[in-house]
């Protein structure tokens, strides 16, 4: 991920209008750098699990390009499309989605999407999706900053992309109606207010998460802004504020949680079926079946060894 907007996304472009107040946010902006620490990217957790990895692996004699992968979770980017409203305040794009969709049908939600293999960077990532969904043209789009990441609910790197819509007429919005309900725009700073919010506390993967509602309403529409979004949203008023929200956010801990643990299981055993196939082919291991389940237990073991006292608890659902 990167800290900066890119010098090679399109969306970072010179522009030469805005009120003095977006031009100080954007130049704010552009020098954030998100917090070095993240569950993802743990450097020395990262190393000494590489170097665990060697030994457990070719111990037996098997090449290190073989050992299974770590888990990591599939990319995607989210668009914070701020612009300035009429009375001067500062607002950001959201769409609810179509009801027809499988997941998260009917909810309030940022533009964005999982990433292609032909994106750049994750504001290309953002500036992509918004535009299909919404028809935002990603040349009216300043990308000016990048977010820490978030873990969705299905397991989603989600990196939140900051940028500054200078022009708002110039943006007709032309909703998807496969994947959009609605456009909309809400107050930014309503995120950091404890005003038409309310809390409900979730266990999920032995953490115990709070998880915030925003209460808008427009016109004849309400809104409902809770989840993800909301706490994507939290944490990006908090940055361009520079000032914590004025209630209790709670954060997870996912670094020493079980659903860390679940996912750094997954990671080891879902390439099993595949080595094992590849064995019993004898594409890896010349024709030797023993040796594939040899590598399954030797895997296993590796597994354990992660989780000491702790190897199959995740799976209790007692817990």
């Amino acid at each position: 991920m990167k800290s900066g907007a890119s010098a090679a996304s399109p969306t970072a472009k010179s522009f030469n209008f805005g009120s003095s107040r977006l031009l100080a946010l954007a130049q704010q902006l552009r020098v954030y750098k998100p917090p070095l620490s993240s569950s993802f990217d743990e450097r020395e957790e990262l190393l000494a699990y590489k170097e665990s990895t060697r030994k457990s692996i070719t111990h037996v004699g098997f090449q290190e390009s073989m050992a299974p992968v770590r888990f990591r979770p599939k990319k995607a980017a989210v668009l914070i499309c701020l612009f300035e409203g009429d009375d001067g305040d500062l607002r950001v794009i959201l769409t609810k989605r179509s009801s027809t969709l499988s997941t998260h049908s009917g909810e309030v939600s940022l533009p964005g999407g999982k990433a292609e293999e032909h994106d750049k960077d994750d504001g290309i990532t953002a500036t992509r999706e918004a535009e299909e969904e919404i028809g935002l043209d990603p040349s009216l789009v300043d990308v000016v900053a990048f977010l820490e990441p978030f873990l969705s609910q299905h397991l989603l790197r989600v990196i939140p992309v900051v940028g500054i819509l200078w022009d708002r007429k110039a943006f007709n919005p032309t909703p998807n109606p496969a994947e959009v309900e609605a456009v909309l725009d809400a107050p930014f700073e309503m995120f950091l207010k404890d005003e038409n919010r309310r809390s409900e506390e979730f266990d999920w993967m032995g953490e115990k998460h709070l998880v915030h509602f925003f209460d808008y309403k427009t016109g004849d529409s309400d809104y409902v802004i809770w989840g993800l979004t909301a706490r994507i949203l939290i944490r990006a008023a908090t940055v361009v504020y520079q000032r914590p929200p004025a209630f209790i956010e709670q954060k997870p801990n996912l670094k020493y949680s079980k659903m860390n643990q679940a996912t750094r299981l997954y990671g080891w055993l879902k390439p099993l079926a595949n080595l094992h196939e590849s064995c019993e082919n004898g594409r890896l291991l010349g024709h030797v079946p023993g040796q594939s389940v040899l590598l399954i237990i030797v895997t296993l073991l590796f597994v354990c060894s992660l989780f000491p006292s702790h190897s199959f608890s995740i799976f209790n659902c007692e817990h």
